[in-house]
């Protein structure tokens, strides 16, 4: 396995510069022509302004206007920030020594930099707060999902860790506030075939094979409310909101399930329970 090449660029407030590889092959006579249609969401102006800037580099320096297309050239570059409203909730560290940081990530904060979430991120935070540019995250959780993060400090490590979660090493549990069904026998095991398209926010359980369970047991009850626990395995995307949402207990103030709801505008005042 060859070794990932290091960026020319240097982090920028905690934030790697993006790594585009360009394909064997296809149609460009230069870089500038495949940045036009890789980058489709800026405009060809502004991919050009950022060329004469010499703001895409190589290992081997800048790229300009007239750079030949090379298939399997790798290009960096500092992606433009989205405006993002400030999460106003604190990463707490709960441990850390020379291999690893464990933080408790609060509500409506991203695991890593992704779409409109870049700077507002567990990560980058972890980073600028501790001084560690090479942190990375061994796993994730969803924004609307508060709890334990581990995160890698050196990259040489990464696979080690990821491998503990990858073949279900690690215990993870879960707590809920969801609805209470007198009818529903509990403790129970919700078993399903899990699929999450890209480009849409629901997962959706689909006929076949379960890739998916979930233990679901009930701890406390106030009114018609109820503390659940929760244990997946393995962990898919939306599977613990899915597998509560199916027998009829969607989580409260869950803006995905059943029904997805507009956004409130980035308020603060409704996590996920």
């Amino acid at each position: 396995m060859s070794k990932r090449e290091a960026s020319p660029l240097p982090q920028r407030d905690g934030l790697d510069a993006v790594r585009i590889v360009l394909p064997p092959a296809g149609p460009w006579r230069t870089v500038r022509e495949y940045l036009h249609v890789r980058l489709s969401r800026l405009e060809p102006e502004r991919i050009d302004a950022m060329l004469s800037q010499g703001r895409f580099v190589t290992a081997d320096g800048p790229v300009a206007t007239e750079s030949p297309y090379r298939p399997g050239l790798s290009v960096w570059f500092h992606r433009e920030l989205p405006e993002e409203k400030p999460v106003p909730f604190d990463v707490e560290i709960l441990h850390r020594d020379e291999h690893i940081v464990v933080v408790h990530k609060p509500h409506f904060l991203a695991t890593t930099p992704r779409g409109q979430h870049v700077m507002q991120t567990a990560l980058v935070r972890v980073r600028q707060k501790l001084g560690l540019p090479e942190l990375s995250p061994a796993h994730r959780l969803d924004r609307a999902t508060a709890g334990v993060l581990l995160f890698v400090v050196r990259p040489e490590l990464r696979s080690a860790y990821q491998k503990l979660f990858a073949q279900r090493l690690v215990h993870k549990e879960y707590e809920a506030i969801a609805p209470v069904r007198p009818d529903l026998t509990l403790p129970t095991v919700v078993r399903s075939r899990i699929v999450k398209r890209r480009g849409v926010l629901q997962a959706h359980e689909v006929p076949g094979e379960p890739n998916a369970e979930t233990y679901v047991e009930l701890l406390e009850r106030r009114g018609d409310l109820g503390r659940y626990r929760l244990v997946p395995r393995p962990r898919r995307t939306h599977q613990l909101r899915g597998h509560l949402n199916a027998p009829g207990l969607p989580v409260v103030r869950d803006p995905g399930y059943p029904h997805v709801r507009p956004s409130a505008g980035g308020g603060f005042r409704r996590p996920l329970q």
